[in-house]
């Protein structure tokens, strides 16, 4: 990960806490804290999410001085601390206290014209000259935020080393009359190996919708080349179409008001299934 990122993100994460939201910290922030401590997800999940908040100006960076002391990467004992801090065993002071500390002894730094957003606008990642990586950085960004969302307002559902989050699917019948069910996911690789999940057409796809009687195939999705591969600690979020046939082993979807409708996850790692609400 770039370091000017990672040092403008992890400053963001912490430091600002009491400031950005007055004296209530929202309960989403603590629980990313706690995850992060537990190793869920990542050190650039947490912090470019963190990083988005700084862009829409949400969250806001004083000023700290620095030492001439420095130090690369994050010390294990401030995911201690976090962990500490999301179960509210140390106040929100004390870790804003702790995380000074880093800074002042330069752990942690913020780079020059990323102290204010509102002075250098609504993103956060703006100071960065050159344009492939700034564009990185707020694609980086958006993702990690969408991602945040989904932990925090989606339901988890456990498959061998992957947690699916599925915050509710959309359901529609179009006006020739046929059903259209729509399902995005995020899929967060928590185990200590690259894993693959598989989707390489409708008739060999390890995600299909059941009601109970049969199988429904997909007719568009954007696993890219049938396949999404995530590296440990890394994340997507995916969509699935269901509707009208589209050949190649595929299948039309059908309405059963009577029926219940779930979505089948039968990966050789692990499988589940997620309930679908169509009405």
């Amino acid at each position: 990960m770039n370091s000017k990122i990672t040092a403008i993100l992890t400053a963001a994460i912490l430091l600002p806490l009491a400031q950005a939201w007055g004296e209530e910290v929202p309960s989403w922030v603590k629980s990313s804290a706690g995850w992060w401590a537990e190793g869920a997800i990542s050190d650039e999940e947490f912090v470019l999410g963190i990083q988005y908040l700084i862009g829409e100006g949400i969250m806001t960076i004083p000023d700290t001085p620095v030492s001439s002391y420095s130090s690369d990467g994050i010390p294990e004992w401030v995911k201690t601390t976090a962990g500490w801090w999301a179960d509210g065993s140390i106040s929100d002071g004390e870790f804003v206290s702790a995380i000074q500390h880093l800074m002042s002894t330069g752990v942690m730094a913020v780079p020059v014209g990323q102290a204010s957003p509102a002075e250098d606008g609504p993103d956060a990642c703006s100071s960065i000259k050159r344009t492939i990586d700034r564009l990185d950085c707020e694609r980086d960004a958006k993702k990690a935020a969408e991602a945040l969302d989904y932990r925090e307002n989606g339901r988890a559902f456990e498959a061998g080393p992957i947690t699916y989050y599925f915050k509710g699917n959309s359901f529609e019948i179009n006006t020739s009359g046929q059903p259209l069910l729509d399902v995005s996911i995020l899929a967060v690789n928590n185990g200590e190996q690259t894993v693959t999940l598989a989707c390489t057409g409708p008739s060999i796809c390890n995600y299909d919708v059941w009601d109970g009687t049969r199988a429904y195939k997909y007719a568009s999705t954007d696993f890219t080349n049938g396949a999404i591969v995530l590296d440990p600690g890394s994340f997507r979020v995916f969509t699935m179409l269901f509707g009208p046939n589209i050949g190649y082993g595929g299948t039309t979807l059908e309405y059963h008001p009577d029926r219940e409708y779930v979505l089948r996850i039968s990966e050789p790692w692990g499988s589940t299934t997620l309930p679908l609400v169509l009405q």
